[in-house]
């Protein structure tokens, strides 16, 4: 057995670095993102990939406490039944009370034993990074690279910033200290300040990001002493399943509990994430989904504190440019990238009526479409490349607004299907662009239409497009915001803007970084500032109501 002082100092440098990054703000990354076997071995990929097969239908080794024979419920975008079966959770009773059994321990572990357990399987799961990969592919959809960078080694870099937070946070408060007060008759004292956790902590998974979007809530309420209960979307179970057998792994062989970690799945007719949220065991929710369920939980999960990530409509600004084909290139890759099916992704494009000052002379909103078109097609005209950017759809919901779309406005560019070369069955379509008319469909484009719709919004001009996303993002939120613009004073509105808006802002992005792409350690993914969430993945806020601080005193 590895003791949790032992992994502790064994992955301190690693820490170290995490918290001087986000301390710092500059690039830090500590599982790097390319697949190459230059970086992995020459068969890291084959023998991932051999692992995923071999799960393929079959019982999924792992026990929850409490389940009642088993479910299988995943069928890949790329047309494909998973067949995985899965203990099927059913005496939330038992869960719930073998959830808790191993706390104690867990919480006299210290913030250094716990954060070194939580590194620890991190390491373990960077080391299944390929098998990772493709299960988060087949599940959510996202093209094999994507998978194994936004769920894989992007993921563990979020969920080490959340670590890395929490430790910071845990760690601010000594662990004792010795209070003197001066007089004729001097006082001392001895106190003692204990982290202790708040309960169960429940991760409800998404469908499209299983990983990136779970792990941070799944590793600041494990690192913070909290038993965490992962529920998957029913789309997504294996990358999350995978998770929380490293999880336990670790526990186990670090001397606590594996009941820790325990994995909740369901068959979608019984809205398992409803019963669990409201439990007076539960008071921790991590949820990233729609605004109904959302607000649901908001309303009715009152004995939680609830992380939510809902709905919003991100949104660009365009005045000018300098650089009218890189504008639309950027823009296209952003529309194009899995599909527009991020919650970062750019819907609501604000543009003059009346057009755009450009290196090319003054642009109508059909040439700006055009030129989004014409990116569209270097982009995405071959489709063996096409796929490797669109990946999958996710689901039938997608499929539905994508198709309801040409009857909100004038179609500028068409969405069509797109065959994979290595997946016959699998459901890819390329994004789609819709002309409105700020002034009589605020209907259609205040309204989060989650896939590859994007809409182009003719404005009076620059002050009523700026004014547009104020409003909108205040009242119905936003993740992302962007603007173009060669005048500084614009920039400057933009700027007021965001800020009044409570939305992260992008300025005239041209190259190689986009506006649905977040990088850990420097960039806040959400804000917790406007209601498209109401945390920030990461900061201190995120991870410090995750615990308290009992203390005890006494005289010495």
């Amino acid at each position: 057995m590895t003791s949790a002082a032992d992994l502790f100092a064994t992955h301190r440098p690693r820490l170290d670095e995490a918290v001087e990054a986000c301390a710092t703000r500059g690039y830090y990354s500590a599982f790097d993102e390319s697949p190459s076997p230059r970086v992995y071995g020459d068969d890291a990929a084959a023998q991932g990939k051999a692992a995923y097969d071999a799960l393929l239908g079959s019982d999924f080794p792992i026990e929850t406490p409490g389940s009642a024979g088993t479910v299988a419920t995943e069928r890949s975008p790329y047309g494909i039944d998973l067949d995985v079966r899965y203990p099927h959770a059913a005496d939330l009773d038992a869960l719930m009370a073998a959830a808790q059994s191993g706390m104690r321990d867990w919480r006299d572990a210290g913030p250094d034993g716990r954060t070194g357990v939580c590194l620890e399987i991190l390491h373990r799961l960077h080391g299944r990074i390929f098998e990772l990969a493709n299960a988060v592919q087949h599940t959510s959809g996202q093209a094999f690279v994507m998978a194994f960078q936004a769920g894989g080694a992007h993921a563990l870099d979020r969920a080490l910033e959340a670590v890395a937070y929490a430790w910071t946070e845990m760690t601010r408060t000594p662990a004792t200290a010795r209070w003197e007060k001066p007089g004729k008759h001097p006082i001392t004292m001895e106190k003692t300040f204990t982290v202790v956790p708040r309960g169960v902590a429940l991760v409800i998974g998404c469908n499209t990001f299983p990983t990136w979007n779970s792990w941070p809530g799944l590793f600041a309420s494990l690192v913070t002493g909290n038993p965490v209960v992962i529920k998957p979307h029913p789309g997504a179970v294996l990358p999350l399943a995978i998770t929380a057998q490293v999880c336990r792994e670790v526990l186990a062989e670090a001397g606590f509990d594996a009941d820790l970690v325990t994995l909740a799945v369901e068959d979608p007719a019984d809205k398992l994430a409803a019963a669990l949220a409201t439990r007076p065991e539960v008071r921790l929710v991590d949820f990233t989904g729609g605004n109904t369920f959302g607000d649901w939980l908001e309303a009715n999960a009152r004995q939680a504190v609830v992380f939510a990530e809902k709905a919003g409509v991100n949104t660009v600004v365009v005045d000018s440019t300098d650089s009218f084909k890189a504008m639309c290139q950027n823009l296209a890759f952003s529309f194009a990238l899995y599909s527009g099916q991020m919650c970062t992704a750019p819907q609501n494009v604000y543009l003059p009526a009346d057009g755009i000052e450009t290196d090319e002379g003054r642009k109508t909103v059909a040439e700006v479409g055009a030129g989004i078109d014409a990116a569209f097609g270097k982009l995405l005209g071959d489709d063996a490349r096409a796929v490797e950017l669109l990946g999958g759809i996710v689901n039938t919901g997608v499929l539905d607004r994508l198709a309801d779309a040409p009857s909100k406005g004038e179609v500028l560019v068409a969405s069509r299907e797109v065959t994979h070369p290595a997946y016959a069955d699998a459901t890819v379509r390329t994004p789609t662009l819709i002309a409105l008319d700020a002034t009589k469909d605020s209907d259609v484009y205040e309204a989060e239409c989650f896939g590859p719709v994007a809409y182009l919004i003719g404005t009076d001009g620059t002050d009523a497009s700026i004014a547009l996303f104020r409003d909108t993002v205040q009242r119905h939120g936003a993740m992302t915001s962007a603007v173009y613009s060669t005048d500084a004073g614009v920039i400057d509105q933009m700027r007021e803007a965001a800020l009044d808006a409570g939305v992260a802002l992008s300025e005239n992005l041209l190259g190689a970084v986009f506006v649905n792409q977040s990088a850990a350690f420097s960039d806040f993914h959400g804000t917790g500032a406007n209601p498209a969430a109401n945390a920030s993945y990461t900061d201190g806020a995120y991870v410090a109501s995750r615990f308290r601080i009992i203390q005890s005193r006494r005289h010495v």
